[in-house]
């Protein structure tokens, strides 16, 4: 029927230039994310460049993200594809692949090619925090905080008379005019403290009515209080249970900081946890005299055993609760109100037990300062009677 001939010439037209003179056959691409390492709320930008050996094409993208981000723009242009993210939580996060499948103008041939991405480091917003507690003993290291034994600081622990030989630093002039002789004031020796933030990562309890993450907050807490420990030149480590386990010994200054939370990024990736972690911390991650902090929701029963191991060689524990909240209970499930009260029994046996056995227990609230919480620490250093520093 020649009628349909005459039909079919003009998508047939279309058709014939609509087809590529030179297809592309080979297709290279070239992956650049920016910045690789960053803090909550920034912006993480990945550039995908397309190389190719044919006419022009055009490009089109299917991106998969990791939990911890947000796609806030995708740009297309005519040889780059432009990806704009927002991190939303502190881990380390996948950034794709990055499904592109490559058209010719016309639409007529396709070409997928799967370009892998880089992961992003996220680091988490420190909780602030300006009080550093110490321990009765200090290690013989210089530093900052003035120490019982006598010695070059700054602080007046005393009188004493004077020892030919004796370098004199300032007369007391009261006790010299009364006593008839050099006396002399005494200082305190200035010493740094060991401290090592000990991380709960047996799991990830989310509160039912804020929705926050208790390992969110555990990490946060543990990074403003290892800041402020690092501004007063002390040495600080990390040690995470549960998990990835991973540890450090103490270390100072900036670059500490870093190390210290690189090695907690390993706890959660992309949302998932590998192993159950350890229950007794390795050796060389609790030097002598190292004051501990135990940073934990108190929801496993595990994290009870390292705090034994802890104390068993003895180091000073201190115990910071991260709230979790409490379950949520439908209106009349009695077995529900029996289990919710059950937990809270739990709960409270292992504040008791942790308490009896000399550990100080203190409960932090997100959001607020984590002095607040360390207050009570003020009235004596950790481990025995004194000012605390």
């Amino acid at each position: 029927r020649g009628w349909l001939l005459a039909l079919a010439a003009a998508p047939l037209v279309l058709l014939a230039l609509a087809l590529p003179r030179t297809p592309a056959r080979r297709v290279e691409t070239s992956v650049t994310v920016e910045p690789r390492r960053c803090f909550e709320g920034d912006t993480v930008t990945v550039r995908v460049e397309v190389a190719h050996d044919g006419d022009a094409v055009r490009l089109d993208p299917g991106v998969t993200l990791g939990p911890g981000l947000r796609l806030d723009e995708v740009a297309v242009g005519r040889s780059s594809v432009t990806l704009r993210h927002t991190a939303s939580t502190w881990g380390r996060w996948s950034l794709g692949p990055v499904d592109l499948d490559v058209y010719d103008l016309g639409g007529t041939v396709r070409r997928t090619v799967r370009v892998e991405v880089p992961e992003v480091s996220v680091f988490p917003h420190a909780a602030q925090a300006r009080f550093t507690p110490i321990p009765v003993r200090l290690p013989q290291r210089l530093g900052e905080h003035a120490s019982p034994q006598p010695g070059e600081g700054v602080e007046v622990i005393g009188v004493g008379p004077w020892v030919p030989g004796e370098r004199q630093r300032r007369i007391h002039w009261p006790s010299t005019t009364r006593r008839d002789a050099v006396q002399l004031h005494r200082f305190a020796a200035e010493r740094a403290a060991d401290t090592v933030m000990l991380l709960d990562a047996f799991g990830d309890v989310v509160d039912p009515v804020t929705g926050l993450s208790s390992l969110d907050e555990t990490v946060r807490a543990a990074a403003g209080l290892t800041r402020a420990y690092l501004r007063t030149h002390d040495r600080v480590g990390v040690v995470s249970t549960g998990g990835t386990t991973r540890w450090l010994t103490p270390g100072t200054g900036d670059a500490a900081f870093y190390r210290i939370v690189e090695s907690v990024l390993d706890v959660r990736k992309d949302r998932t946890f590998g192993g159950d972690g350890l229950e007794r911390v390795p050796p060389p991650a609790l030097p002598e005299g190292a004051l501990v902090y135990v940073f934990t929701p108190l929801s496993d029963a595990r994290i009870l055993s390292v705090l034994r191991d802890v104390q068993a060689r003895g180091r000073r524990p201190v115990v910071v609760e991260i709230p979790s909240g409490d379950p949520r209970v439908a209106p009349g499930d009695e077995a529900g109100e029996l289990g919710l009260r059950l937990w809270r029994a739990e709960r409270d046996a292992m504040r008791f037990a942790l308490r009896d056995s000399g550990v100080p227990v203190l409960r932090h609230t997100p959001g607020e300062s984590l002095d607040l919480a360390l207050a009570p620490l003020r009235s004596g250093r950790v481990g025995g009677r004194g000012r605390a520093g």
